[in-house]
């Protein structure tokens, strides 16, 4: 039996792994949990599982958890996820579905447990890919992607050289206005942006989709789980989000894996690989009702944010996190009503180019280095820096 220590319970893939832990409970239970305000779905998920553990966003919450349930451990905020990740149980695994750079830190924390991690977080390896895959090697530990792209690549690269990969290719659906062009996107709504065609997601994920600074992170990603260079990683457009991703090796060969629009087919490979036994919380892809797939080119001019993605590694350890943290905070911003969907990609651009920034890049890069500019960063954004 694992014992599974989930953060981010009540987000699309927290629900998603639930799914999967309920289907096979002979083989994981549910033993500690973080979550940020839904209480309301938090409290059924302790009705259900009864995790030993749960922690939230605040401590107000946090008091009247335990007023419910007396018999729990409840912690809040930063403290609470270093919890969740440190658990003390047997046969732990760590399931990190946060989302933002708030990943970065109980990721860590397992880790230093000698504890692999179950990745869907994004932003730990985009901001910290360089100190978490070091640390990661010296802990004997994996790093193990929860993401359908990085999933895809997993599969098809099992039991096959890294010299012989000429290079991996990763799939992007375009996002909600992939059918629209840049003087579409002026006056773009956040119910518009929130309509993606394939995926049913989060608000943060699904306007970074939109923007395509999802795939920018995937880059990155893909860079420090597979140590393969920049140059070799290629996004391309499939719009059907059928093929979630290539790898093309050096004999021309192009392997692809495809399955249904559903993440519940990634987290159960990441927790059981390199098995592909049968779950019934995994739609089947029909063959037959496929018409065809299409493949073209990204625009860098159409999709900036993924040239910026690019960008940021190339300038050095701390622009990731320069990039991030502009984009959260944009993002925020967008879905708050406060700024245009185009002004995104104009003030993390601007973000990039700051002058004043460069001094962070001359220091030692730690984590104390990458909170430090998080806030900074963050704080800029939030207050006008980079005007409207």
């Amino acid at each position: 039996m694992k014992n599974v220590c989930l953060l981010g319970a009540t987000g699309s893939i927290g629900l998603q792994t639930l799914d999967l832990i309920e289907e096979f409970s002979d083989e994981y239970k549910l033993t500690a949990i973080s979550f940020g305000k839904n209480i309301k779905v938090a409290k059924e998920i302790i009705d259900k599982f009864h995790p030993l553990y749960v922690s939230c966003m605040d401590e107000e919450v946090s008091l009247e958890l335990k007023k419910l349930y007396p018999y729990l451990e409840v912690g809040y905020g930063d403290k609470g996820l270093k919890e969740v990740a440190e658990f003390k149980t047997d046969n732990p695994i760590v399931i990190n579905a946060l989302v933002g750079s708030v990943g970065l830190y109980p990721t860590i924390c397992a880790i230093k447990h000698h504890r692999d991690v179950y990745l869907a977080n994004k932003e730990t390896l985009v901001i910290g890919g360089k100190i978490v895959t070091k640390l990661a090697e010296d802990n004997k530990v994996k790093i193990i992607p929860i993401d359908s792209e990085h999933s895809a690549i997993m599969q098809l690269i099992h039991n096959h050289d890294k010299k012989d990969i000429k290079r991996l290719i990763i799939t992007a659906s375009g996002g909600s206005f992939r059918d629209r062009t840049r003087d579409e996107l002026e006056n773009v709504t956040v119910d518009d942006a929130l309509k993606h065609p394939n995926w049913k997601m989060g608000a943060k994920i699904t306007i970074d989709s939109a923007t395509m600074m999802n795939k920018g992170f995937e880059l990155i990603e893909a860079h420090y789980l597979f140590d393969m260079p920049m140059s070799k990683i290629v996004p391309i457009l499939h719009k059907e989000s059928i093929i979630h991703s290539m790898v093309e090796f050096n004999d021309g060969s192009i392997f692809a894996q495809m399955a249904s629009s559903d993440m519940h087919l990634p987290i159960k490979y990441a927790l059981m690989n390199p098995s592909h036994s049968k779950s019934l919380n995994i739609e089947p892809l029909d063959l037959f009702n496929i018409d065809s797939l299409h493949f073209s080119k990204l625009d860098s001019k159409r999709y900036p944010m993924i040239s910026y993605a690019v960008e940021s590694l190339e300038k050095g350890d701390i622009y990731p996190t320069i990039l991030n943290s502009s984009n959260e905070a944009c993002v925020k911003l967008f879905l708050e009503g406060k700024i245009k969907f185009l002004d995104i990609e104009r003030i993390v651009k601007a973000a990039l180019d700051n002058k004043e920034y460069e001094k962070y890049n001359q220091l030692p890069f730690t984590i104390d280095l990458i909170y430090e500019v998080d806030k900074v960063v963050r704080k800029d954004v939030l207050e006008g820096k980079f005007g409207e």
